[in-house]
């Protein structure tokens, strides 16, 4: 069962993987970039920011503490897992298309890019609701296909990430609302 999932993970690897242009190459390059979402992160906090305008400290503390707890929570799965990225893994590393021959560290299970994104996502959503929730969750799945896309990761890093990071988001998103005495009567989980 095992054999035939990492089978199945590692064909979707290079199905995405191989189907690469050089346009794509630069805007998925762009995508995983963190600081290329600056102005994106600056509009959502303005609104996250004006909605709870008394609480923006603690608003910034809990964002903080999300990314934190995504970030280090992945790095440790990597490290206990050990689990190649694609690009070093011995099998796959010659018929993997890098662009600009970035690999990354030398295990991916789970991605932090993934995790972190959907982390925020998840957060976000517990704040603001309704409002945003696609924008943000699209976001996040772009994220993570980009770091298929690029070669570092299999889909199952990105899918193991993006749980990490929803579980952690959702939860992060429900403390702060509790601390700050918001309700809670229409929060629900996945």
């Amino acid at each position: 069962m095992i054999e035939q999932l990492e089978k199945i993970d590692r064909n979707l690897f290079l199905f995405i993987n191989s189907h690469h242009t050089p346009l794509w190459d630069n805007i998925m390059w762009l995508v995983s970039y963190k600081f290329f979402w600056v102005p994106f992160y600056a509009v959502l906090l303005y609104f996250l920011i004006k909605k709870y305008k008394s609480n923006w400290l603690v608003l910034l503390l809990f964002i903080a503490l999300t990314v934190l707890l995504t970030d280090q929570i992945s790095v440790f799965i990597k490290e206990t897992v050990a689990r190649y990225r694609p690009c070093h893994n011995l099998q796959l590393q010659n018929i993997v298309h890098l662009v600009k021959n970035h690999c990354g560290g030398m295990y991916g299970f789970v991605s932090s890019h993934s995790a972190n994104s959907f982390g925020i996502a998840a957060f976000v959503f517990v704040l603001m609701k309704k409002r945003w929730w696609l924008l943000m969750f699209l976001w996040a799945a772009l994220v993570a296909y980009s770091r298929v896309y690029l070669g570092v990761h299999y889909p199952s890093d990105v899918t193991g990430g993006a749980i990490l990071g929803i579980v952690v988001g959702m939860l992060t998103g429900h403390v702060f609302l509790k601390l700050v005495g918001k309700s809670f009567k229409d929060f629900w989980l996945l």
